[in-house]
């Protein structure tokens, strides 16, 4: 695209510096960016989109198609980012047929999904990470080797956390999507001074179904406390420092209970329901009275009938 997610990340550099009481300019020297774009007009614009920032930045020597012609292939990159376009049908060609990058299995002809998501693994740095975008059924799918290329990914161990999004975030489609989190290395201890525990044969799944509001009648969004609930509770996950799992929300799984669903990898299949508080009415005293109310409004219903019924007939309308 247009380096959009490349901008956000330059913002977070120069607020989190600032917290940090870092200089922004020197940690942005750190930073280098690399990306790929098909369309010569939008390729243009990201260049431009860099310059002006004065990010350092490489998209390749042309525009070109991230599949047929990868304008990095020996890029390995600390951080990955994307939202490709879901489900794409007409990508694939005969060329890419024993392509190096489909280590976890042949991504399906129809569908190019878990194409996007392997090129990706296939360019993170030992000790890299990234976040994709994705349509909802690559959580489940079993369509043309799908499912296969999703149990090798969760075998070898690659995939850290899942967070289930709500309807209705994007302008572009109505697709429900999802974010898969990867790694390369759950075991590591310290990698650019940041703390984490061996999160080996554990993977964190997150409904993010019921956050957010409307920001109209058809565009949903989220709300600052929002994103940082979800990337509080990531962060304290992998730090083992204050997580615990909320029923409704999150989960911490291990291996043997994703073996169980199949590798399916749905957060609500983990998550469960949502604790309801309790009001202190025993149980069988709650039945009992909500029985009654129904049997009360299934009567009034049916006085109700015999009323409009007669109202009718009255007008000289036969029921």
């Amino acid at each position: 695209g247009s380096g959009g997610f490349f901008v956000s990340s330059d913002k977070f550099i120069e607020e989190h510096a600032s917290e940090q009481h870092y200089n922004a300019s020197d940690q942005k020297k750190h930073i280098s960016v690399y990306g790929q774009e098909s369309n010569p007009t939008t390729w243009k614009l990201a260049a431009m989109n860099m310059a002006i920032r004065g990010i350092d930045f490489n998209f390749g020597k042309k525009n070109a198609d991230t599949f047929l012609d990868d304008q990095h292939p020996d890029l390995r990159a600390d951080f990955v980012m994307a939202n490709p376009p879901f489900n794409i049908k007409d990508w694939w060609s005969e060329s890419l047929a024993d392509d190096v990058r489909w280590k976890y299995g042949t991504p399906p002809k129809g569908n190019a999904n878990f194409g996007w998501m392997q090129h990706m693994i296939h360019h993170l740095a030992p000790t890299g990470s990234m976040a994709l975008l994705l349509a909802n059924g690559s959580m489940s799918s079993n369509t043309n080797n799908e499912g296969e290329i999703r149990k090798r990914l969760v075998e070898e161990d690659l995939v850290e956390c899942m967070v289930a999004l709500p309807g209705q975030l994007f302008t572009n489609t109505q697709i429900p999507a999802c974010i898969w989190f990867l790694t390369r290395d759950k075991a590591n201890g310290m990698v650019r001074n940041e703390k984490k525990r061996d999160r080996r044969e554990e993977l964190l799944f997150i409904d993010a179904r019921n956050l957010g509001f409307m920001r109209d009648r058809v565009l949903r969004d989220f709300t600052v406390d929002d994103i940082a609930k979800v990337a509080d509770t990531f962060h304290a996950w992998q730090r083992g420092e204050g997580y615990e799992d909320i029923a409704g929300f999150c989960k911490s799984a291990s291996l043997d209970e994703i073996k169980k669903h199949d590798f399916v990898l749905t957060p609500g299949r983990y998550v469960g329901a949502q604790e309801q508080e309790d009001d202190g009415e025993p149980f069988a005293e709650k039945m009992t009275r909500l029985t009654r109310q129904l049997r009360e409004q299934f009567a009034e219903s049916d006085r109700l009938e015999v009323e409009i019924k007669r109202n009718l007939e009255g007008l000289g309308y036969e029921c």
